[in-house]
């Protein structure tokens, strides 16, 4: 068992590591992020299986709270209305599900969150060209080497791994860090 875990845990630092060349696209679409939510704007979540689950995740700290007690701010993950999904996948094509929730949604100014570990998620990159295409500034959380959402994206952010779990495992490190740095543009302003 302790191997497993050592071997676990010198696996996801490495995948960290990689992350540092990162580390000023992860924080400029934190600041974007922030900017967004701040003029009124919306940010709009998706990704498949595990990357749903992280979609539910930062879209719940945005509308709860992260660490601070601050208002609640409107983020959506697209992932979540059973109904919605099941009807757009039955009458357009589970490639649709998230698209055409985008179009119905999406504001010019809003933000758009794709999480795919491959970066070639069929929905989520569907999902990115409407948000382009309604003029959302796009932010991919992704792994591996991007895959083809890399180039279909404003700010790509890619965790170096082969490895699904520890690009899960980073994913959700970058969205706390995207949440710190909301709570902290919502609570003291915009960086001077």
């Amino acid at each position: 068992m302790s191997t497993l875990f050592e071997d676990h845990l010198r696996s996801h630092a490495a995948a960290i590591a990689g992350l540092g060349a990162s580390q000023h696209a992860i924080a400029a679409a934190g600041q974007c992020i922030a900017a967004c939510l701040q003029r009124g704007g919306k940010v709009l979540l998706c990704g498949n299986g595990g990357s749903a689950a992280d979609a539910q995740h930062i879209a719940a700290e945005l509308v709860g709270r992260y660490l601070a007690e601050r208002p609640g701010l409107s983020a959506i993950a697209l992932t979540t209305d059973s109904s919605v999904l099941t009807a757009l996948a039955n009458d357009y094509g589970y490639e649709q599900v998230f698209a055409r929730q985008v179009h119905a949604l999406a504001r010019s100014g809003d933000v758009f969150i794709g999480i795919s570990t491959s970066g070639n998620s069929a929905s989520v990159i569907a999902a990115a060209g409407a948000a382009r295409a309604t003029g959302c500034h796009t932010i991919g959380l992704l792994g591996r080497d991007g895959g083809q959402l890399l180039r279909r994206v404003d700010q790509p952010i890619v965790v170096p791994s082969d490895v699904t779990a520890h690009i899960q495992e980073c994913h959700i490190v970058i969205g706390h860090i995207w949440c710190a740095l909301v709570d902290d543009a919502v609570l003291n302003g915009p960086p001077a």
